[in-house]
């Protein structure tokens, strides 16, 4: 049985040895591998009613060789965080491929299968629980001519994320990432989910946080601002905090180096390989990343780092090797103030 706060003790003692090497995305690496159809149906879903390609959750079902490759290719870049193939594996999100009957047991065998990988590669290799935001949005209404108007309640998502959470748990997750956060509040209810599972489990879950920014001013979907988010989420005194996809490192760089001075707590930042060209696709260079990041772990602002949207193994690897031996960042100590949060924070 796995003892999540003692693996939480153990990331953190390794964080203050070196810098982690969190992994890639499995999106970019499933459309590398050019699948079919027939491989997201499997034998399994062989007479679904709906199409399934690009339902890459389910592969965890359909095809879990797939996705046991790409976590040994980034296990063998230097990942020692992989976050398990589940961003969409929630019941609101499946409910487009009419698989929602079939969340649990996606997030069970995802993080089972990473589990396996994770402790064939050694002991200090850790399995993140992936949350993704869900295509519904609490904090804005889908209706112009209808502000107040939503398609979810708070219950409802939190609910949809728990079954996610116990899913994840089961299967074997260290710690579970809620990752993309364009929406303060779907956030909360996912925390909200995984305290309840940790209260029902009688023990403390280890969380991972990680928001998108939107527009360079460093604003979320829902315009609140990324210093009062912290403060909107800090109770739950997540084993990381930080920034994913949003912009390329260039881009995310200073909204890096302010979340570094405002939480105690260890910093994550997964960044894209640049921005997206004309036609979707990536173009930055592993070794144009990698000295994005160097800098990064130069100035001392970062403990955990990975790649999101575009990034691939070799970015991982490229990552890995421009930050070997460099001291990575120290946790500040925080004077204690009143701090709120809205759409902005403030501080008395």
């Amino acid at each position: 049985m796995i003892n999540r706060e003692q693996r939480a003790a153990r990331l953190q003692e390794l964080a203050a040895q070196k810098i982690i090497i969190k992994d890639g995305p499995y999106g970019t690496e499933i459309q590398r591998r050019k699948l079919t159809e027939e491989d997201f149906r499997g034998d399994r879903f062989a007479d679904h009613p709906s199409d399934l390609k690009g339902n890459n959750d389910i592969l965890s079902l359909t095809r879990p060789d797939v996705l046991r490759d790409i976590a040994r290719d980034y296990i063998n870049a230097g990942a020692q965080i992989l976050a398990t193939n589940t961003f969409n594996a929630n019941a609101i999100s499946q409910a487009d491929y009419a698989t929602e009957a079939a969340t649990y047991e996606i997030n069970v065998e995802a993080a089972k299968l990473l589990r396996e990988e994770c402790d064939a590669a050694g002991e200090d290799v850790f399995v993140a629980g992936s949350i993704g935001p869900t295509n519904k949005t609490l904090s804005v209404s889908p209706k112009v001519s209808d502000p107040g108007y939503r398609e979810v309640t708070f219950d409802e998502v939190k609910d949809v994320y728990r079954e996610q959470v116990e899913g994840l748990l089961d299967g074997g997750a260290d710690f579970i990432l809620v990752e993309t956060i364009f929406d303060s509040l779907n956030a909360k209810a996912a925390l909200f989910a995984a305290n309840e599972a940790g209260e029902a489990r009688g023990e403390t879950i280890p969380v991972m946080i990680s928001l998108t920014l939107t527009a360079m001013a460093g604003r979320n979907l829902a315009g609140q601002g990324p210093d009062a988010f912290w403060y909107s989420v800090r109770h739950v005194k997540p084993l990381t905090m930080g920034r994913n996809c949003s912009f390329g490192a260039e881009g995310l760089r200073p909204h890096v180096a302010s979340l570094s001075k405002l939480a105690d707590t260890l910093i994550c930042v997964y960044p894209n390989a640049g921005l997206p060209n004309d036609l979707g696709q990536y173009d930055e260079l592993p070794e144009e990343t990698a000295a994005f990041i160097k800098e990064w772990a130069e100035s001392g602002i970062i403990n955990v780092i990975g790649g999101c949207c575009g990034t691939t193994p070799a970015h991982i690897a490229a990552i890995a090797r421009a930050t070997k031996g460099i001291i990575p960042r120290q946790i500040p100590n925080i004077e204690p103030k009143m701090r709120l949060s809205g759409i902005d924070a403030h501080v008395f």
